[in-house]
């Protein structure tokens, strides 16, 4: 993990989600979780997109593993990657055959290459301060993929969020508060989390960031790493995607083409279809 190391050392603080998913109030927090919904969320997209038992899915910030283990259930061969170490280990007491967890930068090429699917579910994506990171991620994912593989990216709906952002609301955990705050700027949606905790002298806070990505942006970014939007949708149950009600943006994209490193810098072979949407 040296790799890992040299990106951390130039950073003076860690940054937001490395101390915050591994905080036992995010897990306390988000404990909510649906599984039941998730499932479901899975089952249409094996049914729409005739996903094949066996084929080897990469879960990119697959957190506790919710989505992996029922990728194993369906008969995947999962790899779900993370950063926090506190979620992986959650997910590791379900390791099995066919289903491992790794705890990895998603910044750094993957391991265990290549994949049939890479799926990014719950608005995994986006946490990064400097852009360049994003595209990274998005090289990473493209490299990680057989030629017609697919990606599936789950990110929450930036144009819907904006007209319908809860700005203030209290949870209660536990004996525990929550206080949240939630506000955009130009580039990010925040979400101030402040925490009152008995077992704490003040009270404890920790920031969000996720970065306001339209589907254009998505399309251009995946454009530069050979990844085609084929199909996109706005909910769970896998309705049409409406940029103003949808509240989420799903995007299904294929690796089209195939980019291969030479002395003379980077040749794109095409493996499929090109060209616009």
């Amino acid at each position: 993990m040296k790799a890992l190391a040299a990106i951390q050392e130039v950073r003076t603080e860690p940054e937001w989600f490395a101390s915050w998913f591994d905080s036992p109030h995010y897990h306390r927090l988000y404990a909510h979780r649906d599984a039941g919904e998730a499932a479901t969320f899975i089952d249409h997209l094996i049914e729409r997109h005739r996903l094949s038992p066996g084929s080897r899915v990469l879960d990119l910030g697959c957190g506790s593993g919710r989505h992996s283990r029922y990728l194993a259930s369906r008969g995947f061969d999962v790899t779900g990657l993370d950063l926090s170490a506190e979620s992986l280990r959650q997910a590791r007491l379900h390791e099995g055959p066919t289903i491992r967890f790794v705890r990895q930068d998603m910044r750094l090429p993957f391991r265990s290459c290549p994949f049939d699917h890479v799926v990014n579910l719950f608005t995994s994506f986006g946490y990064f301060e400097d852009p360049a990171d994003h595209l990274s991620v998005v090289g990473n994912i493209a490299a990680s993929l057989k030629p017609g593989g697919t990606l599936v990216l789950d990110y929450l709906n930036a144009l819907q969020a904006d007209t319908h952002l809860a700005t203030d609301e209290m949870i209660e955990r536990e004996g525990t508060v929550y206080r949240l705050s939630r506000w955009r700027d130009a580039e990010h949606i925040y979400k101030r989390i402040v925490i009152e905790d008995s077992h704490s002298a003040a009270p404890l806070e920790h920031v969000e960031r996720v970065a306001r990505f339209s589907l254009a942006d998505f399309r251009f970014m995946f454009a530069l790493y050979g990844l085609r939007v084929q199909e996109t949708y706005g909910d769970y149950s896998l309705t049409p995607y409406d940029a103003a009600m949808s509240p989420r943006l799903i995007l299904v994209a294929e690796r089209t083409r195939r980019e291969i490193e030479t002395g003379a810098g980077r040749f794109i072979a095409t493996t499929g279809s090109s060209g616009s949407d």
